[in-house]
């Protein structure tokens, strides 16, 4: 399976803020290994400027980044995915499109940092909180040994995975 670039799909139900920062996250320091995509059931249509805004003074990618549905990546010339984790507990927690090449899925939810209300600064802090415990998931998982790890046991190191520091209140199975 590392022969290859993984394709990785990050689900939230507006894809506007947890799921993007993944994207650009995964897409910085998987290294080339990892193509990571984010989509949404009910997409916004926009992305949030405090996603982007964080994301532009790390100097993580944002080129390209847009909110857009899940459905494009459920049809027959659709990127077929590896993975598929859902980060907000409400895509968790819906019927998903049914995926090419039956992914590997499980739920790293986190709490929605746009929720947050009050100052500029309040706000900056929750975006940032929520961008570490995402990438803290995404670097225990670029660091499995896939080729050396079945199917079963990579199935409970993403599962694991979602169980870290900052995991919101579902803890279920994803997708």
């Amino acid at each position: 399976m590392s022969d290859r670039i993984l394709n990785v799909l990050f689900l939230c139900t507006g894809n506007s803020a947890r799921s993007i920062l993944a994207e650009s996250a995964l897409n910085k320091l998987g290294d080339g290994r990892f193509r990571a995509f984010s989509a949404g059931s009910f997409p916004k249509g926009a992305v949030n400027p405090d996603a982007i805004a964080v994301l532009e003074r790390i100097e993580y990618p944002t080129e390209g980044l847009r909110s857009k549905s899940w459905e494009e990546f459920s049809g027959a010339d659709a990127p077929v995915m590896d993975f598929v984790f859902t980060v907000c507990d409400d895509a968790a927690g819906e019927t998903c499109p049914v995926w090419l090449g039956h992914p590997m899925t499980a739920h790293w939810g986190i709490e929605d940092p746009s929720h947050v209300q009050g100052t500029p600064v309040e706000r900056e802090r929750a975006f940032v909180m929520a961008l570490r415990y995402l990438e803290n998931r995404i670097k225990l998982f670029i660091a499995l040994p896939f080729d050396r790890l079945d199917a079963l046991a990579l199935r409970a190191h993403v599962h694991e995975i979602g169980q870290g520091e900052g995991a919101s209140s579902r803890h279920g199975d994803a997708a």
